[in-house]
């Protein structure tokens, strides 16, 4: 039985820093990389129904980045996971979420999971999407927000607790195999012992390109994506004005705003 964790290694910004020439990112001096904090909960839970089961469970990780995502993927392999795959071809720069879905979609279909483990979001750029993208291409059922899941091994059922909106939650029967995004909260993610540590260091990472995935340069990649960034700025700080009075007296202040607003007085 497997299961395949995808996970993503995020940017944060440094305390003080500087947007590119191009205005389409920050420049990389002024960028620090970690493991996103969603997908450390999704490691969890793949390793703990692994040592709660009687047979035989692999973890498998796997993300789509260049030579710096390794230190991520070791840090994986130190808390337990069996392996580790790092996919990356220069033609995959650019990708949106939506096509590394398409991209982790091609690695589930060599590696053959029982299941897929994926964060919600990530804390870059939040799109929450990756996930149910990768469930799309594959046509497998899919639960979002999971704070709950009761699944043993090799089930061909699992019930999951979805986290909505306003406190609520939902439970649900899904079929198995399946993809679930993990929300954070449902465990509590383990720190790496130094014998993980040295073990993982040893450990090799397996890499794919986009050959090795039967895809194409046409299928990845900024002109693939659906989403792009146009352009990425400081928006300038503004002041805020206070409306007082009552509901009807505030209402027709905000409609004089809003026509000065509009140059119509």
């Amino acid at each position: 039985m497997k299961i395949l964790v995808a996970v993503k290694e995020v940017a944060s910004l440094d305390d003080d820093f500087e947007i590119r020439d191009d205005h389409l990112d920050v420049d990389e001096d002024f960028l620090l990389y970690d493991l996103n904090e969603w997908d450390d909960y999704s490691l969890e839970e793949a390793m703990n129904i692994k040592e709660a089961s009687d047979s035989e469970v692999e973890v498998v990780v796997v993300s789509v980045g260049p030579d710096r995502v390794e230190e991520s993927l070791r840090k994986c392999l130190a808390k337990g996971a069996d392996r580790a795959i790092r996919v990356w071809s220069d033609e995959m720069e650019g990708s949106d979420s939506i096509t590394v879905g398409r991209i982790l979609a091609a690695v589930a279909e060599q590696e053959k999971p029982d299941m897929i483990f994926a964060g919600v979001q990530s804390s870059d750029d939040a799109n929450a999407s990756t996930g149910i993208s990768l469930s799309s291409y594959l046509n497998w059922p899919h639960a979002a927000v999971v704070a709950g899941l009761d699944y043993a091994p090799g089930s061909k059922k699992a019930v999951a607790t979805r986290e909505l909106e306003g406190g609520m939650a939902q439970e649900v029967e899904i079929s198995c195999p399946a993809v679930l995004t993990i929300q954070l909260g449902i465990n509590t993610p383990r720190y790496a012992s130094l014998r993980g540590i040295k073990q993982a260091a040893a450990k090799p990472i397996e890499e794919i390109s986009l050959g090795d995935l039967g895809l194409s340069a046409e299928d990845v990649g900024a002109d693939a994506s659906f989403a792009r960034v146009r352009r990425m700025y400081i928006p300038e700080k503004g002041m805020a004005t206070m409306i007082d009075g009552t509901p009807a007296e505030q209402a027709a202040k905000l409609a004089e705003i809003i026509k000065e607003y509009r140059g119509e007085l």
